[in-house]
């Protein structure tokens, strides 16, 4: 199957011009006409990931490699020195994003990992009830995304409305409109910013809250008849 095909199938599933305005998803890496006949999931593009591809590989990530213009292409340098080792073994590579988040992300974790019932969507921000004191629930939580600690922000001792954003989503703080916000890199700054407006948060980390993007795929790719593996990248972080 040429790559054209597989992202005409992509962009049905999760239409590629509902990416955010500074997004890169898309075709990064590889040809149209190219044909492909097997395909790799991950969220991310690390060295031991493209080490472990066979040669002609489509991987299709969540995160793009490419994500601002690139001035220089020093291969010692990164994303350079991926995408060399990329080009060495002709593995393409189509990313999704925050097409990807709006489309299918958000709503998978709030009713297949968390197991609510979604209430509201607004962009980027889903909204689910639910009837919690707060450290029971962030207990759930820690559980469902497997968090070895738990950042939080205690505003609420008791729960009811909840809004979620996947990976990194303090941007969109300020148009919150729940007790408490789920979301990944928490900063000092937005902790701060909501203990003044009465708002709980838990950080459920970037790449915690995103690890369910192979796996999501993966049930829509085996409609294509391709070999299709997932082979994710893994997380840069180590707790100690």
């Amino acid at each position: 199957m040429k790559i054209l095909e597989i992202y005409k199938y992509l962009d049905k599933l999760s239409p590629f011009d509902t990416q955010e305005k500074w997004d890169n998803s898309g075709l990064l890496l590889g040809e149209y006409s190219q044909e492909i006949k097997k395909i790799a999931l991950s969220i991310d593009i690390d060295e031991d990931l493209i080490n472990s591809l066979e040669n002609d590989t489509l991987l299709i990530t969540h995160h793009p490699i490419i994500f601002t213009g690139l001035k220089q292409i020093h291969f010692d340098k990164y994303p350079s020195n991926l995408i060399q080792k990329m080009i060495k073994k002709n593995i393409s590579n189509i990313a999704m994003h925050t097409n990807f988040d709006i489309s299918h992300l958000n709503d998978y974790v709030v009713k297949e990992i968390l197991g609510y019932k979604i209430v509201k969507k607004d962009g980027f921000i889903t909204y689910f009830n639910v009837d919690d004191d707060f450290e029971a629930f962030s207990k759930k939580i820690s559980i469902a995304f497997g968090l070895t600690q738990t950042k939080c922000v205690i505003s609420h001792k008791s729960l009811k409305k909840i809004a979620i954003i996947t990976g990194s989503g303090c941007s969109l703080l300020k148009s919150i409109e729940a007790d408490c916000f789920l979301t990944g890199d928490i900063k000092y700054h937005d902790a701060m910013e909501a203990k003044s407006i009465n708002l709980s948060l838990i950080d459920i980390g970037h790449f915690e809250s995103e690890q369910f993007f192979a796996q999501i795929l993966l049930k829509h790719l085996k409609i294509l008849g391709l070999e299709v593996i997932i082979a994710s990248s893994k997380n840069p972080f180590t707790y100690i």
